[in-house]
C-alpha cells in the first residue's frame, strides 16, 4: 500500500460538521445527550484492522459498524454497547476501506464517526501470533526449557467453555464462549477464508462474544479460539458452523409478484400471499431452527432448500400451517 492508516485524506467535512454540532455546549445539546469520539486505526494487517473510538458524553445501548467488502457489498457488523473497540477480518491486502460507527439508543441512530484506512501488503507468510513470535530466535526445543514449568501451571487454574454458534447470517456468524476457571488476557479466534487463507482476530481477553462477518453463503467453516496468558496459547476450543444460504431480497420478490400479477388481471387471484424475515431461532452444533411469518395471505405448504456437507441440494417440504422447522 502506498499510504499509510494515518494519512487519511478524509476526516470528512461531515464528520467535522457533526462534530461542531455536537460539541456546542449550548442549547441544541440536552443532558442525555450521546456523543460518540473519533474513530481511529489502532493496528493494521493484510487482512483486518482494528478500530477503537470513546463515548465522552452519555451511553449508548449498541453499536453498528457499517463497510464495504473487497466486492463492493455493504456489511453491517453488531457491536455491544459496553464495547470500545473491534476488529474486522476478512479484508483483503493493500485496499482502501471506509468505516461507519453509529451509535445508537432505542433502536435510533444518535450519533456516527467514520474513518479511511488501507490495509497493509500481503507477505510471504501470515504474521506470527504473539505467541509464536519468540520461536523463530532460537530453536523451540532449546529456547523452551526454562518456560515449560510457567506454561503448565496456567493450565490448571485457566479454562475455556464450550464454543457455540448464537447466529448465523449468510456472510456472518456470532459466535459465543465462557472461562468457566481463571482468566485470560486476550483471545485469538483462527479460521480460514472462502480461498482457504487463514485468519487471525485478535479478542480482548473480557470478550465473551465476536461476530465474524465477511463469510460466504452456504459454506462451511471451522473456528478455533485460542485463550492467551502472558503471550502464550494456554487452551483451545472449537466449532464447526455452515453459513445460510443467499436469499433473494424481499423487494426483487415483491417487484416480480407485481409485474406478474398486474399484467393479467382477470386471471390472478384477489388475495397476495407473502411470506415475512425468515429468522434463526436456535443453532447446535448439528441443527438449525428457523423461524418466518405469514404477515399477508396463506400458503398450502413450503419448501426449504439448502445444501449439505457434501454440497448436495435438499429439499424439506413444510405444512403450509407451520412457522417453524428445524434442520438436522
Amino acid at each position: 500500500a502506498a499510504e499509510e492508516p494515518e494519512e487519511l485524506p478524509l476526516p470528512t467535512e461531515e464528520m467535522q460538521h457533526e462534530k461542531l454540532q455536537t460539541e456546542a455546549p449550548t442549547s441544541q445539546a440536552t443532558p442525555a445527550q450521546a456523543v460518540l469520539g473519533e474513530l481511529k486505526v489502532s493496528s493494521v494487517t493484510p487482512s483486518s484492522v482494528q478500530l477503537q473510538w470513546t463515548v465522552p458524553k452519555g451511553f449508548f445501548d449498541s453499536f453498528t459498524l457499517q463497510y464495504r467488502d473487497a466486492q463492493g457489498q455493504p456489511q453491517a457488523l453488531p457491536i455491544d454497547g459496553g464495547s470500545r473497540s473491534v476488529t474486522v477480518p476478512g479484508l483483503s491486502p493493500s485496499r482502501r476501506y471506509r468505516f461507519h460507527l453509529y451509535g445508537l439508543r432505542g433502536g435510533k441512530r444518535i450519533d456516527r464517526v467514520s474513518t479511511d484506512t488501507v490495509t497493509a501488503t500481503e507477505k510471504p507468510e501470515e504474521p506470527p501470533l504473539p505467541s509464536e513470535e519468540p520461536q523463530p530466535e532460537a530453536t523451540p526445543s532449546e529456547d523452551n526449557q526454562p518456560e515449560p514449568p510457567q506454561t503448565e501451571v496456567p493450565p490448571m487454574r485457566t479454562v475455556l467453555g464450550e464454543l457455540k454458534v448464537s447466529s448465523v447470517t449468510p456472510n456472518s456468524v456470532q459466535l459465543q464462549w465462557s472461562v468457566p476457571e481463571g482468566s485470560f488476557d486476550s483471545f485469538t479466534l483462527q479460521y480460514r477464508d472462502a480461498q482457504g487463507q487463514p485468519q487471525a482476530l485478535s479478542i480482548d481477553g473480557g470478550s465473551r462474544s465476536e461476530t465474524v462477518p465477511g463469510l460466504s453463503p452456504s459454506r462451511r467453516y471451522r473456528f478455533h479460539l485460542y485463550g492467551l496468558r502472558n503471550g502464550k496459547r494456554i487452551d483451545r476450543v472449537s466449532t464447526d458452523i455452515v453459513t445460510a444460504s443467499e436469499e433473494p431480497l424481499p423487494s426483487e420478490e415483491l417487484e416480480e409478484e407485481k409485474t406478474q400479477t398486474e399484467s393479467p388481471t382477470s386471471e390472478t387471484f384477489p388475495v397476495r400471499a407473502m411470506l415475512g424475515e425468515l429468522k434463526v431461532s436456535s443453532v447446535t452444533s448439528d441443527s438449525v431452527e428457523l423461524q418466518w411469518s405469514v404477515p399477508e395471505g396463506s400458503f398450502d405448504s413450503f419448501t426449504l432448500q439448502y445444501r449439505d456437507a457434501q454440497g448436495q441440494p435438499q429439499a424439506l417440504p413444510i405444512d403450509g400451517g407451520s412457522r417453524s422447522v428445524t434442520v438436522p
